[in-house]
């Protein structure tokens, strides 16, 4: 990695803890922020990090999204952590700023890899899987409910031009976590999306911690069928079920029990009592959240295969809902969201 100029597009709670960890390392780091008064408070004190075990502060350089423009010498990895809607802009903002031969690495949710593709080239294009938990509702603070030791990534081409890269971004990412190289990341980041299709958005509409709406009477049921549609997405679109999260071959049995094996990992080691998921952040913070690029991801991948996803689509249906306005999330909404899956 020596000489190596790294990016991290989208410095919020996930991409600021990663890229303090490669600061620290001594890695050649750049933050690049579209929050101001988080830009602001990063130059003023550094990112403070909160993990179980410690809290640490990592001086680093950030620049706003306008000040991409001023770049003069190009980077040699981008690690795209921004929403996963956010791609197609945030790659045409940094593609100016990407070295011949560098790469960009889509490090964030959803089934992204061809967006960055199409604007990038594929010989550049780095897919990837995080899975950690982080927050963070105050400018410069990061509270990161995974050390080093216990997050995990995969790392992949979609290409082959692009797996020369594929070393040079486990080097990188080796000081935030695990990281394995998967020799088919399409599938590694369908995996992740069938765990993130039970836990992101119907926790989120209930206003629980992941942990207190896997509990609530015929949640964890409903959470569990929405992965298994998501794994019968994942063989529809053309991928296949395959290991994560440091599982083995062995591992991978049938979708309909895989797929709630991984939520039960996610539940088990990558999560707290406490950890609101990114979609319920989202809403906390007045956004919109990641609903079509999750679960409406698995309804259009089974629609186009003429299959039906009713748990997916009544996730959809009721965060939409949220999201216009027309309902509140709580917990009020779980009969809302049960009732039409236990009738199919």
């Amino acid at each position: 990695m020596s000489g190596k100029r790294i990016a991290i597009l989208g410095s919020g709670a996930q991409g600021a803890g990663v890229g303090a960890d490669m600061v620290r390392a001594g890695l050649d780091v750049m933050f690049v922020e579209q929050w101001p008064d988080h830009v602001e408070a990063m130059r003023r004190h550094g990112v403070e990090v909160r993990m179980p075990q410690e809290t640490v502060v990592t001086p680093v350089e950030v620049m706003h999204l306008c000040e991409v423009a001023t770049v003069r010498k190009p980077f040699d990895l981008v690690f795209l952590v921004t929403k996963a809607y956010d791609t197609r802009w945030a790659c045409e903002l940094i593609k100016p700023a990407l070295a011949a031969d560098g790469a960009v690495v889509g490090l964030q949710n959803g089934m992204n890899v061809d967006d960055i593709a199409s604007i990038v080239g594929p010989e550049r294009t780095i897919g990837a899987v995080i899975e950690m938990a982080s927050n963070m509702f105050e400018p410069g603070v990061v509270n990161r409910e995974n050390s080093p030791e216990t997050a995990w990534f995969a790392v992949g081409a979609i290409d082959a031009a692009a797996k020369r890269h594929e070393q040079d971004v486990w080097d990188a990412l080796r000081h935030a976590g695990t990281v394995e190289i998967s020799d088919d990341i399409r599938s590694s980041k369908w995996m992740k999306l069938v765990a993130n299709a039970g836990e992101l958005v119907p926790s989120a509409i209930l206003d629980l911690p992941l942990a207190d709406a896997a509990r609530v009477p015929g949640v964890r049921d409903f959470m569990d069928r929405c992965c298994i549609e998501a794994a019968g997405a994942t063989v529809a679109s053309g991928s296949r079920l395959r290991p994560v999260f440091g599982l083995t071959e062995a591992d991978v049995t049938s979708a309909e029990t895989y797929a709630p094996a991984l939520l039960d990992i996610v539940l088990q080691r990558f999560s707290s009592p406490t950890t609101r998921t990114t979609v319920l952040q989202d809403w906390m913070k007045g956004r919109r959240a990641e609903v079509q690029e999750i679960n409406g991801t698995v309804v259009r991948a089974m629609r186009a295969a003429g299959l039906d996803a009713p748990a997916n689509e009544r996730t959809v249906d009721v965060a939409l809902r949220i999201e216009r306005g027309e309902l509140e999330r709580g917990v009020h909404n779980v009969e809302r969201l049960l009732a039409p899956v236990a009738a199919a």
